[in-house]
């Protein structure tokens, strides 16, 4: 744009934000511009840029006004080339501040900003006024050491700058060293943060130093305090008949649990029987309410926590071991308490009677997923003969779960069906295979199972009007939605688009039609992204993914804060002491726990990413050379990236496609030679050889084979 013309734009400008200025039509804009009839038509350019950018506004009545700036406050996200978002709570859209207008804002401050409105088809952009609180406090960092000082350089790449730390403040740190770092000045213009080191946690190359930067990076709780292990050491290892009465004795019940493996906390049972044609399906649940008393210093840990932690290499609980893997895990053979919800499902998979009860139960078996599936799927007469009293019930399990999945599915319930990813480490923390993790018949059985426990708890509570906790799961933004659409248009598949809406069934169609083509990991993922997070309300809004009214968490008390807060008001209302008092106890009280779980939930899953993310790339360090068939995944102006069938992901740049000069379309999400009309396109198979790979940015280069 001509100097000339920003020149006028600027006048126009300074003239609508004058104070003498009032609403004005553009006739006489003109006359009092004096804006000749030649000129008048880049005068209406240069409203209709002044409105796009937010910074003036068209009245119903033709007239321009300066736009309303709005000051706001929320939550500064950092992005790694200078540019940030701002979080509003109670707001969907964050809001853009560009590098210029950051105004030394760090990632995660508390930040009061100025809000142009938004123009149409941009989002709304702000500027930092003043930092409210700095989020950062400390800072996991690798300690570098010059001569004379030190300094800190950030893990976490939305922290910008490196933090000077003077030698005598560096705790005896030397380079390659991974080191806490307390800030103690945020610097400034052309001046870099300063701080102390307050922890070593290790060498670089030390083995579990990497994952331990994570946990300390995530400030998470690791260990329990003096105070709450003895409280802990206080609980009996065994259910005293005082524990027992009053409740519904199950123990004669034919039960099992089915889980992994390597699990140790067993917090859900099940158990099946025939009444006629209809199915009493049991779903019995830990009761830890019984241990974690409210109020106590153990609970109020719990609710900090938020949930347990799964990492590739340890799990950081939300209780400790005692009561996870001891009292509360429902053990084979061992007394339990537990809440349970017992079900009468009809042969169309309707829930036609329910009871929720305070029960003792006894585990008979304790089942994995995997001898499961050797019964159900593999038919392994050894594995047969050794579960022989079970069989039946297992079997009589697949068929309810069918069932149950059956009309899940006919409601639009969307099942992603990808697999996760499954690394394993060796004895010193080092990855030495990563393949996905497949779910099969047992852990879907068992996944049906707690879909409808927790369905049918939160329509129960729903109806009685009760305080609660739901799972809900919104909608999502139709500007996605219409984005997917395009995107799977190049593969030839469409989804229906009604109003501004989508009705779950069209996604649900849409992953049946690329069941087992090459393109169903990456659609469904792109699929996945389209959609809204769920998260936990006190308003039972329904959950879109599921297809249903009604959601809570309830089947795992032992690793989710919410279960366990849902878990105490199911038992003063069964003991009839849900009275006014204690409904407005719990109305005051779950806002608060329903937006910190939600908070600590993202919180874990980013960590497990990171952390999922880092080993990917230690170990593809070790295959540099190596050469490997992948489908494309993502395409960019600047490389596309490549899928392996181990689920590792990588860029192969477009600086690095040496035969052609590529143009990238954003329309058809391609990169085209222009002289050879070459294509790389979503979905499509390549050969790449492992170039090089970034431990600290967690980052993979592929190049191609040809």
């Amino acid at each position: 744009m001509s100097e000339n013309f920003e020149r006028r734009k600027k006048i126009v400008y300074d003239f609508i934000c004058s104070d003498l200025y009032v609403p004005m039509k553009i006739k006489e804009l003109v006359i009092m511009l004096e804006v000749s009839k030649s000129d008048r038509p880049q005068l209406e350019y240069i409203l209709e840029e002044l409105i796009e950018e937010g910074k003036i506004t068209l009245s119903k009545r033709g007239k321009y006004s300066k736009a309303e700036i709005v000051q706001k406050t929320g939550t500064f996200t950092a992005h790694p080339k200078g540019f940030g978002f701002v979080t509003i709570e109670g707001e969907e859209e964050d809001i853009f501040i560009p590098p210029t207008e950051v105004n030394g804002a760090l990632h995660t401050d508390t930040v009061e900003i100025s809000v142009t409105p938004a123009s149409v088809g941009r989002r709304r952009e702000g500027k930092v006024l003043r930092i409210v609180e700095r989020g950062m406090k400390q800072v996991v960092c690798t300690f570098e050491q010059s001569k004379n000082f030190g300094f800190g350089v950030p893990d976490n790449p939305r922290f910008g700058n490196d933090i000077f730390i003077p030698l005598e403040r560096s705790k005896g740190a030397v380079s390659g060293h991974k080191v806490v770092v307390e800030i103690t000045s945020y610097g400034g213009k052309g001046k870099n943060p300063e701080g102390k080191v307050i922890e070593i946690l290790g060498h670089i190359n030390d083995p579990g130093t990497d994952i331990l930067s994570i946990v300390r990076a995530y400030d998470f709780p690791v260990e329990f305090s003096e105070k709450i292990m003895h409280q802990v050491e206080n609980v009996s290892n065994e259910v005293s008949e005082a524990d027992m009465a009053g409740r519904m004795d199950l123990r004669e019940w034919q039960m099992v649990t089915i889980d992994g493996e390597d699990a140790k906390d067993l917090d859900d049972a099940v158990s099946l029987t025939m009444e006629g044609e209809n199915y009493i399906l049991g779903v019995h649940i830990a009761d830890v309410a019984n241990y974690v008393q409210e109020h106590s210093a153990l609970d109020v840990e719990a609710l900090k926590r938020g949930t347990s932690v799964y990492l590739v290499d340890r799990v950081i609980p939300m209780l400790p071991h005692k009561l996870s893997n001891g009292i509360c895990s429902l053990n084979a053979g061992e007394n339990r308490l537990a809440l349970s919800c017992i079900m009468t499902i009809n042969p169309k998979g309707e829930v036609i009677d329910h009871k929720i009860a305070e029960t003792v139960i006894k585990v008979d078996r304790r089942m994995s997923y995997t001898n499961v599936k050797k019964i159900l799927a593999d038919k392994d007469q050894a594995v047969i003969a050794e579960y022989q009293d079970f069989v039946p019930m297992i079997e009589r399990m697949e068929t309810l779960a069918g069932i149950l999945r059956k009309k899940r599915m006919k409601r639009g319930s969307i099942d992603f069906d990808f697999p996760e990813t499954k690394v394993i480490l060796d004895d010193l923390g080092k990855p030495v295979e990563i393949r996905p993790y497949d779910r099969n018949v047992a852990t879907k059985i068992i996944e049906d199972f707690m879909l409808i426990a927790n369905e049918t708890v939160a329509q129960d509570y729903f109806w009685q009007e009760m305080p609660f906790v739901y799972r809900t799961h919104e909608t999502p933004d139709s500007e996605k939605i219409r984005k997917l659409s395009t995107f799977i248009n190049n593969f030839g598949y469409n989804i229906h688009l009604g109003g501004d809406e989508i009705h779950p069934k069209e996604l649900q169609k849409l992953l049946e039609k690329i069941d087992g083509t090459d393109e169903e990991g990456l659609i469904s993922r792109l699929t996945l992204r389209s959609m809204k997070q769920a998260k936990y309300t006190t308003a039972c809004t329904g959950h879109f993914g599921l297809a249903t009214n009604y959601y809570c968490h309830f089947t795992s008390p032992i690793r989710r804060y919410p279960d366990l807060q849902i878990h105490r008001i199911i038992k003063e209302n069964l003991r009839g002491r849900m009275n006014e008092k204690r409904r407005e106890h719990y109305e005051h009280l779950l806002t608060e726990v329903s937006k910190h779980s939600s908070e600590m939930e993202r919180r874990a899953d980013e960590a497990e990413r990171e952390t999922v993310k880092l080993k990917k790339a230690e170990y593809m360090q070790q295959h540099i050379g190596a050469t490997f068939e992948g489908v494309i995944s993502g395409v960019t102006e600047w490389g596309f990236f490549v899928e392996l069938p181990n689920t590792v992901e990588g860029l192969v740049r477009v600086t690095a496609l040496n035969d052609d000069f590529y143009q990238y379309y954003e329309d058809t999400y391609e990169l085209v030679g222009n002289a050879t009309n070459k294509r790389y396109k979503l979905g499509q198979k390549v050969k790449v050889i492992v170039d090089s790979v970034d431990k600290v940015t967690r980052t993979i280069d592929f190049v191609l084979e040809y």
